[in-house]
């Protein structure tokens, strides 16, 4: 399980374990939050391609589809 901080996630590097179409490395370019400031989704766009997905934040958890920082 990844451990990191919500608050910091804003331009953090991730790296997908199971790469789509040349995807691998992955920067968190903006934090979705509701009206009382929870953190909901966060962008993550590609930097080979630029293509943006958005992704529940707690998904970032999962080391069996993200590890933080790029390798």
């Amino acid at each position: 399980m990844n451990r990191f901080n919500p608050d910091k996630l804003l331009l953090s590097k991730w790296t997908a374990t199971r790469p789509q179409k040349k995807e691998k490395h992955f920067l968190v370019t903006e934090l979705l939050r509701d009206e009382d400031d929870v953190l909901l989704q966060v962008e993550l766009q590609a930097v080979l391609t630029r293509r943006s997905l958005w992704i529940d934040w707690h998904a970032l958890h999962d080391d069996q589809q993200w590890l933080f920082g790029w390798r």
